[in-house]
């Protein structure tokens, strides 16, 4: 079929056409950066954070006086490990997907000159290790010996593990066995690697450094109190929580308990996705709307060229052009509309990945999501405007003829 009269038609159209084009455009740019921001966010939720979360909770308690804290800890810990179902309690700074503690930059030399980054340490009384049920592949734990009092937030001098990915953020290519580094005048050697323990808010320092942590062996004291992580089987967390939550009151009449946070750490991790959950249906909303609203656009445009051109559609089928044809035709000016379309919105679709890019540290758009957004206005376009093209198709010859 000859592309003349098609391009003649659409030149004689010129408005029309534009907005159509234009509307395409705006809908293939936002549905790819959607569907982009999507997978990113999904991908995010995903994350494996290294610990056994099924059988973890966290309590967090805060409003107690310094000279209280060994106090408090005995009481804690001892009323905690009477609940029925406790298998085990320790004293921690924080858990994954818990409130942020311990987010520290680190140095390869003593001097602070050579910066390694920014990582979350955890610290843990004895047995913590072994309760979150994170994977030690490479060097050992630390023994009884090792454990630290702990100095202003963190142990000093101590034996301490990183992860599998922090040790090649570090020391690329290298083992991070023996390794040292230092925040300000405290310094840290590396005695092994966890295969996995992600930062207490992954993402809040980019996608790369979201398993970035350190495990520091630490005594429970005056500056390490508060915050303690209970282990029970899965079945039987939930209740656990419960209890232990009611058991506050009596045990730290003392402190105050930080209900929104001192959860399991199933619920603690619902609850940091909840806004990516949100914006992910918020997007995924606003991409059907857009189909929605192209779809009708390219339906209510073919209706009306199907019907202002009744007399040519029966001058053609009246010197032999078939139903087929027509519909041909119909469908092949509407692959022409998306697809200059597409081409547009393309180049629209980058410059909005490029600013997302530079201003949300969003990476670049895929070509690969780009090309499936063209697959899918392609589609949409020939079902939205099979139709028109039907109704074009079916007009009577004469009827066509003899019309205004």
């Amino acid at each position: 079929m000859s592309l003349h009269p098609i391009l003649a038609s659409l030149r004689h159209h010129r408005l029309a056409t534009l907005l159509i084009v234009l509307q395409i455009a705006l809908a293939c740019a936002v549905m790819c950066n959607a569907c982009s921001l999507i997978a990113a966010r999904w991908h995010a939720m995903q994350l494996v954070s290294g610990v056994d979360e099924t059988s973890l909770g966290a309590l967090y308690l805060t409003g107690y006086e310094p000279q209280q804290a060994n106090d408090l800890n005995a009481r804690m810990l001892e009323g905690l490990r009477r609940i029925p179902g406790v298998t085990s309690v320790n004293v921690v700074n924080t858990v994954p997907f818990g409130p942020q503690a311990g987010t520290v930059g680190v140095t390869l030399d003593p001097a602070g000159k050579h910066f390694g980054g920014v990582v979350d340490f955890y610290l843990g009384t004895p047995g913590t290790l072994e309760a979150m049920g994170v994977k030690v592949i490479e060097g050992r734990a630390p023994t009884a010996e090792e454990y630290r009092a702990v100095e202003d937030f963190v142990p000093h001098d101590a034996g301490v593990l990183v992860t599998r990915s922090l040790a090649d953020h570090l020391w690329p290519g290298d083992s991070p066995l023996g390794k040292e580094f230092w925040i300000d005048h405290f310094h840290y050697r590396v005695i092994g690697v966890l295969q996995r323990l992600a930062i207490a808010v992954p993402g809040s320092r980019g996608a790369e450094s979201s398993d970035w942590s350190v495990y520091a062996p630490a005594l429970a004291g005056p500056r390490f109190a508060g915050t303690y992580m209970l282990r029970a089987a899965p079945a039987d967390l939930p209740g656990v929580m419960h209890k232990a939550r009611e058991a506050v009151a009596s045990l730290a009449p003392d402190a105050v308990l930080t209900r929104e946070t001192s959860l399991s750490i199933p619920e603690l991790r619902t609850l940091r996705f909840a806004n990516d959950k949100a914006m992910m249906g918020i997007l995924f909303g606003i991409i059907i709307a857009l189909l929605l609203v192209t779809a009708l656009g390219i339906v209510g445009l073919a209706s009306f060229w199907v019907a202002r051109r009744r007399k040519q559609i029966g001058i053609r089928r009246a010197i032999g052009a078939t139903r087929r044809d027509i519909l041909h035709y119909f469908q092949l000016e509407n692959f022409l509309i998306v697809s200059m379309g597409i081409v547009a919105g393309g180049v629209l679709a980058y410059g909005i990945s490029i600013g997302l890019m530079m201003y949300s540290e969003v990476p670049l758009l895929p070509p690969s999501y780009f090309a499936a957004g063209a697959v899918v206005l392609w589609s949409l376009g020939q079902l939205a405007v099979l139709g028109p093209a039907l109704r074009a198709a079916a007009v009577p010859p004469v009827a066509a003829t003899r019309a205004g």
